[in-house]
C-alpha cells in the first residue's frame, strides 16, 4: 500500500499525503513533481507540474469528511473501476479478476468548497484522462489540473489543527513580507502513515499563488 492526501480546513484547507507502505517501499512512493524555484530556510516557493486527480466532494467536519473521502477514493485506486484487470502496487506483478488495481501517490489533498470538502488522490503520472479506467461510484471523477505556483513551509509533528495553524500563520507572513498573494486556498499536506513517530513525520502547508 502506499499514499495519501487531502485538502481542507477553515473553510479550506488542502490536506495532503499519506504514505501507506512499510520500510524502503513507502519510501518509493510517486509524489507531485515540481520544481523549487525560492528558498528560505522552510520555506520554499514551487512550481508544480500538471497533474491528474481523483476527486470527491463529501459533507461533515474535517475528520469525518477525510476518512469518508478517503474511503472512497482508496476503493477506486483498489479496483473500484471499469477495467477488469489488476495492477500490482508492488513486485511481483500480480493479476485477479476484479477492475484494474491503480499505485497511491502522494499527495493526497482536501478543501473546503461551497461547504463541502473536496478530497483528492494524485494519479500516477504513467495515466492520461484516456487512459485512466473511469470509477464505477458515480461519487468520484477524474480532474485534470494545471500547473501552479505554490508557497509552502515544510514542519514536523503530530497531525493537528494547532500545528497547522502555525505554520499557516509563519507562511503567510512570508508572502506578505516578501509580495506573494494567495491564489487559492490553503493546503495541508501530510506524507507519511499513521505508524510513522510523529518526530519523523513530514507535514506541509501549501498556498497557491498568483503568477509573478
Amino acid at each position: 500500500m502506499k499514499t495519501f492526501l487531502c485538502r481542507g480546513l477553515n473553510g479550506t484547507v488542502l490536506l495532503t499525503i499519506l504514505i501507506l507502505g512499510t520500510g524502503t517501499s513507502a519510501m518509493a512512493i510517486e509524489k507531485a513533481k515540481y520544481t523549487v524555484l525560492e528558498k528560505n530556510d522552510k520555506i520554499e516557493i514551487r512550481r508544480y507540474e500538471p497533474q491528474i486527480v481523483a476527486e470527491t466532494f463529501v459533507d461533515g467536519d474535517l475528520k469525518d469528511a477525510g476518512s469518508e473521502g478517503f474511503r472512497r477514493l482508496f476503493a477506486y485506486i483498489s479496483g473500484d473501476n471499469t477495467k477488469k484487470k489488476s495492477i500490482s502496487m508492488t513486485a511481483p506483478v500480480e493479476q485477479k479478476e476484479r477492475s484494474e488495481k491503480i499505485a497511491m501517490t502522494s499527495p493526497v489533498g482536501q478543501e473546503k468548497l461551497n461547504n463541502q470538502w473536496r478530497i483528492t488522490f494524485l494519479m500516477p503520472a504513467e495515466y492520461t484522462l484516456e487512459s485512466l479506467p473511469e470509477p464505477t461510484d458515480e461519487r468520484v471523477k477524474l480532474v485534470q489540473e494545471p500547473a501552479r505556483l505554490v508557497a509552502a513551509i515544510r514542519y514536523s509533528g503530530r497531525w493537528s489543527k494547532e500545528g497547522y495553524e502555525k505554520n499557516k500563520a509563519l507562511l503567510q507572513g512570508y508572502m506578505l513580507n516578501h509580495g506573494y498573494t494567495a491564489a487559492g486556498t490553503p493546503i495541508w499536506a501530510r506524507y507519511d502513515p499513521p505508524f510513522m513517530p510523529w518526530f519523523m513525520r513530514r507535514n506541509e502547508v501549501l498556498v497557491p499563488l498568483k503568477e509573478f
